[in-house]
C-alpha cells in the first residue's frame, strides 16, 4: 500500500494579501502568490492519489499562519486582528471549494486542506483567546470549517525576552488545552539565539506543571527542530557532536521533549543550512550525513511517535534552491533520514503522517 503524507506545515498567500504580511516587501524571495496553484506544481512529484502510485502520496496539509500585522489587543488602530481573521476567511474558501478569482485554488482543491492553524492572540491570555476564537467560529461560517481548526500559533521568534513566561501566556496556553486546540511554537536557536530555546524550555514547564493532563489537554507542537544552526563547519561527525552550541541545543531538545504530549516537525532544514541552487542537484546522502546528529537527537528525545513530517513550503524554497525542486529535495532527505534511522515501517508511516493526525485531533 503507498503511503499517505501529510504535510504538517505550509503557508498560503495570495497576491492580494501580500500587503497584509508583516514581513512583505517587495523585494522578499517570497514577495509573490503562494496559494494552492503553486504548491501543486511544487509538489508536482508525489501523487495526490494512491491509485497513482506504489510509494507515497501526497494526502493533504496542515495550513499554518503567515505571520500577518496584528497586535494582541482588538482595539489596536493600525493592527488589530483583521487580517488574522481575513486570513481565516481565505483557508475558509479554500476548504469550501469557493475562491474568489485570482486567489489561486479550485473546488477540486478543498479536500487536501486538512487542519487550520491561525494565528492568536495567546499573551492576551485566556479573555482575548476566547473573544478571538468566537470571531474565528464566525469566519468559518460553519461547524464543518471549524472543526478544521486544530490549533493556534503565535510567533515568538521575533518577540523580546519574557513573554513565553508571562502568566498570560501560560494561562492562555492551558486554556488552548482545555478546548483541545494544539499550540505551534516557533523558536530559533541560530538567528534569535539559544535563550529562546532556553525560554521555551522553562516556559513548557511550567505550562505543564500541575496541569490535569485530562482537563487541561495542553499540546505543543515544536516547528523546525528549533531551526538549529546547521551551518556550523562541518568536518567530522565530532566536529559536531562537540560543538558548545549543538550539545546545549541537544540538552534543550530533550528536556522540552520530556512532556509526553509535545511533539517535534522534521521540517525546515533548507533554512538553517547553506543554501542550494536550482541548477545543480544536491548530494542528499551527504545532506542526511550532515544533519544526521541533529535529527538523531530529536528521535532520541521524542521517539518517532512524536516526530512528524512537514516542508515549510514556501519558505524551503529559499534556501532549497526554489519551488520547482525544494520541496521534492526535503522529502528526499527526510526519506534518507528515516532510512538511516533505521525505522520500521510503521514508524515511517507514523512521520509522515500518523503523527500528524495524533498530534492535532485530525479527523480524516
Amino acid at each position: 500500500m503507498p503511503t499517505p503524507i501529510i504535510d504538517s506545515h505550509i503557508h498560503l498567500f495570495p497576491a492580494s494579501h501580500l500587503p497584509t504580511l508583516a514581513w512583505y516587501t517587495p523585494s522578499s524571495p517570497l514577495g509573490s502568490q503562494h496559494s494552492i496553484d503553486e504548491y501543486r506544481l511544487a509538489t508536482a512529484s508525489t501523487p495526490t492519489s494512491p491509485e497513482e502510485t506504489n510509494s507515497h502520496y501526497l494526502r493533504g496539509f496542515i495550513f499554518l499562519e503567515t505571520d500577518r500585522i496584528s497586535s494582541i489587543e482588538e482595539s489596536d488602530p493600525t493592527r488589530g486582528w483583521g487580517h488574522a481573521l481575513d486570513e481565516v476567511s481565505f483557508l475558509t474558501r479554500i476548504i469550501t471549494g469557493d475562491p474568489i478569482p485570482g486567489e489561486g485554488h479550485k473546488d477540486v482543491d478543498r479536500h487536501l486542506c486538512l487542519g487550520m492553524i491561525p494565528w492568536a492572540p495567546v499573551p492576551g491570555g485566556p479573555a482575548a483567546l476566547e473573544k478571538y476564537i468566537s470571531l474565528v467560529r464566525e469566519r468559518t461560517r460553519t461547524e464543518e470549517v471549524f472543526k478544521k481548526v486544530r490549533g493556534v500559533r503565535y510567533l515568538v521568534q521575533d518577540k523580546p525576552s519574557g513573554v513565553m513566561l508571562k502568566p498570560e501566556f501560560i494561562d492562555g496556553l492551558r486554556w488552548l488545552g482545555r478546548q483541545q486546540l494544539a499550540f505551534d511554537l516557533g523558536v530559533d536557536a541560530r538567528q534569535g539565539g539559544m535563550w529562546q530555546l532556553r525560554e521555551a524550555a522553562e516556559m513548557m514547564n511550567t505550562v505543564y506543571r500541575g496541569v490535569d493532563e485530562k482537563k487541561d489537554r495542553v499540546r505543543i507542537v515544536i516547528n523546525h527542530l528549533c531551526k538549529p544552526n546547521l551551518r556550523l563547519p562541518y568536518t567530522s561527525p565530532d566536529s559536531i557532536a562537540t560543538h558548545p552550541d549543538f550539545l546545549e541545543w541537544s540538552s534543550l531538545i530533550t528536556a522540552m521533549a520530556q512532556h509526553p504530549t509535545a511533539y517535534m516537525k522534521l521540517s525546515g532544514g533548507f533554512s538553517e543550512l547553506p543554501p542550494l541552487t536550482a541548477d545543480s542537484e544536491p548530494d542528499i546522502a551527504s545532506l542526511v550525513d550532515q544533519v544526521q546528529l541533529w535529527t538523531d537527537v530529536v528521535f532520541d528525545a521524542f521517539g518517532p511517535e512524536r516526530v512528524m513530517f512537514g516542508s515549510d513550503w514556501p519558505v524551503c524554497n529559499v534556501g532549497g534552491g526554489g519551488s520547482a525542486v525544494a520541496w521534492r529535495r526535503w522529502r528526499s532527505v527526510v526519506e534518507g533520514i528515516l532510512e538511516k534511522r533505521g525505522l520500521s515501517q510503521e514508524q515511517k508511516e507514523g512521520v509522515w503522517g500518523g503523527v500528524a493526525i495524533k498530534a492535532y485531533g485530525i479527523e480524516l
